[in-house]
């Protein structure tokens, strides 16, 4: 039985943004579905409508244009229709760091002066970026710097799909038109796994995704992008139907007594509630296993009987197992666990026939790293607070 009442802080709706620049749409984030209805309101004829998308989707998510002006194959009319009537805004970065290991954090304010951080990870084969879907988070898991930072409200679409705009602004990856195509991405997989919990933003993360994964522009594969959840249960088999990305699972624990605390939405839908949704999954098999994230906690969750029982737990779901390094942060209840007991761990879940990457921290030198992330105002805030402190002790 799960514990309906579970004190589990409840998810936010998205509050109604006030549009930019006296009304003006942002047509950013929109699907098809919506551009083509948004383009029918302000004037666009009925009959052109389906091109109008069609022409408007490839500037802006194929060559990563933001001016209408610069939309050379519509007449200039149509151009100044849409000047007069939208707007094609992403989010504002206000700050950039670079890791000595080639990690980006950018913190990226949004609408109403909220701000999210958002990463970038070179890899030799691939360039992973990690987006936010909420600012801060409603679900307080104990190893978490970002669940330190309250829940203020859900992200938009076009606040999560700017995120992967910005960065590929950053990067300078928009293709220039007439010179050759590159064949190398650089943001090559995505994973919504910063701050916010996606799938208490279902909506907004699937508009966002089919934005993304939309072939005539961003173009990413759905085999590409990762969607990370705490175990909100009753939207896991909508992720395959609706959005049919990969899935991972932030697990952490292999007792209910243990996640209760580590991942507090367990006191609602506890391990054998997950799993049981887990093992229904659509289109599960073993080329697209679920990924269960476990974070190894210093005498927490990283014995071998912890192992042995993660091993029991994941039989009959094609699953691979990342151990994660606990990602220290100023205040954290937690250490790390040694890396022979890490190694240890792993090993148990190898010879089981599981894949068992370990992975390796990144960013850990700007705060970049899984789970540390929160919004640099906060940590300022704080600071500024204990310098008066300090100020009026002396």
């Amino acid at each position: 039985m799960t514990d309906a009442t579970a004190p589990i802080t409840q998810d936010v709706l998205t509050l109604p943004r006030k549009s930019p620049e006296g009304g003006k749409q942002n047509l950013v984030g929109m699907t098809r579905d919506q551009m083509r209805a948004a383009l029918i309101a302000a004037g666009t004829p009925e009959k052109q409508a389906k091109m109008r998308v069609g022409q408007v989707w490839q500037w802006v998510y194929h060559w990563g244009v933001r001016e209408f002006d610069r939309m050379t194959n519509l007449a200039k009319d149509y151009r100044a229709l849409l000047a007069d009537n939208f707007v094609l805004e992403v989010p504002e970065v206000v700050t950039r760091l670079i890791s000595e290991d080639g990690t980006r954090k950018y913190l990226v304010r949004i609408a109403g002066g909220h701000e999210v951080e958002v990463v970038y990870i070179p890899e030799t084969d691939r360039g992973t970026l990690c987006i936010s879907s909420q600012v801060g988070c409603t679900l307080t898991c104990s190893f978490c710097h970002t669940g330190t930072q309250k829940l203020v409200r859900n992200l938009t679409a076009a606040e999560i799909v700017g995120q992967v705009m910005l960065a590929r602004d950053d990067l300078d990856e928009w293709p220039v038109p007439g010179a050759p195509k590159e064949e190398v991405r650089l943001v090559s997989n995505i994973v919504l796994m910063g701050m916010g919990e996606p799938l208490y933003n279902f909506e907004n993360v699937r508009d966002a995704m089919k934005v993304v994964m939309d072939n005539e522009g961003i173009a990413l594969g759905r085999r590409r992008i990762t969607l990370s959840t705490s175990g909100v249960v009753p939207e896991i088999a909508r992720t395959a139907t609706e959005i049919g990305c990969q899935l991972a699972v932030s697990f952490h624990a292999t007792t209910d007594e243990v996640r209760d605390v580590l991942v507090p939405i367990n006191k609602r839908w506890n391990i054998q509630t997950l799993l049981a949704a887990l093992k229904e999954y659509p289109n599960l098999s073993n080329s697209e296993r679920i990924t269960f994230e476990y974070v190894m906690l210093d005498g927490v969750n990283d014995t071998k009987e912890d192992a042995h029982r993660l091993v029991k737990l994941l039989e009959g779901i094609p699953a691979k197992v990342n151990l994660i390094p606990f990602n220290e942060w100023p205040g954290a209840p937690y250490k790390r666990s040694s890396g022979n007991r890490i190694h240890a761990f792993a090993d148990i879940i190898y010879k089981a026939g599981y894949a068992t990457p370990i992975r390796t921290p990144r960013g850990e030198d700007i705060m970049a790293a899984c789970g540390q992330l929160k919004s640099a105002t906060e940590r300022a805030r704080k600071s500024r607070a204990q310098i008066e402190a300090e100020t009026k002790a002396g």
